[in-house]
């Protein structure tokens, strides 16, 4: 089983490389000759993890910091605002805007990064006023939520990688889905206590086929320890 899945997702990146081979071959590079990379802050965020966007509104988008919170602009960047400066964590892993409602807005907290100078956090909140308010729904012992995606056509299915406790066995790691907007959660993937879940992605032309990636990881109490990281593609 595990073969015949690898192969497909080999297949699967063949396909994408091949596609974007010859859409580069049809490309015109002197369109964008004149764009420039441009650093538009905020300049206090601190590193960041997680960024989200609104399509039906090109103006607003979100990022999260894994020791800041989460800051919103509402106008192209060119000012920020904290908005999740209330809230008992400020290490933020993923923040998620439902695309059939952009008032909606979901958030990971833990950065998910194994790291000598990580954070963790408690869990996944909600927002159903594009971030005026925030409510805790849940995963409070996940310690460590770096990604989040929305069913594009449902904002209340979501599903959510849990990676876990970066220093020891836990038990609440692995793939989390709520049909209800994050009031309850079922696991739906699990391998074990040392494993947890890294990634998701929703397949853009059916949102019912997933994808995840599962990371074994561990930090030794000395940071850098005996522990090494090995993904487990699914």
């Amino acid at each position: 089983m595990h073969i015949r899945v690898l192969s497909h997702l080999l297949l699967v990146a063949t396909v994408v490389l091949t596609s974007a081979s010859a859409v580069a071959a049809t490309f015109d590079a002197g369109l964008f000759s004149e764009l420039r990379w441009r650093s538009i802050g905020p300049i206090r965020g601190g590193r960041t993890k997680a960024a989200a966007g609104v399509p039906s509104q090109p103006n607003v988008f979100y990022i999260g910091v894994v020791n800041g919170g989460v800051f919103k602009t509402t106008d192209y960047g060119r000012t920020w605002n904290p908005i999740f400066d209330d809230q008992p964590t400020g290490s933020i892993g993923a923040v998620a805007v439902a695309p059939s409602n952009p008032n909606i807005v979901y958030v990971g907290s833990g950065e998910g990064l194994q790291r000598p100078d990580l954070s963790t956090g408690d869990g996944i909140y909600k927002s159903i006023d594009a971030g005026k308010t925030w409510t805790h729904q849940g995963l409070r012992n996940g310690q460590q939520i770096p990604r989040i995606v929305v069913d594009p056509r449902n904002p209340d299915r979501i599903l959510v990688a849990v990676l876990g406790h970066p220093y020891g066995p836990n038990e609440e790691r692995g793939v989390y889905r709520s049909l209800d907007g994050g009031r309850t959660f079922e696991r739906v993937l699990y391998k074990d206590e040392n494993t947890g879940a890294s990634d998701i992605e929703l397949d853009p032309s059916d949102p019912m086929t997933v994808y995840a990636c599962l990371w074994e990881a561990r930090q030794g109490p000395w940071e850098n320890g005996a522990w090494s990281g090995k993904r487990r593609h699914l």
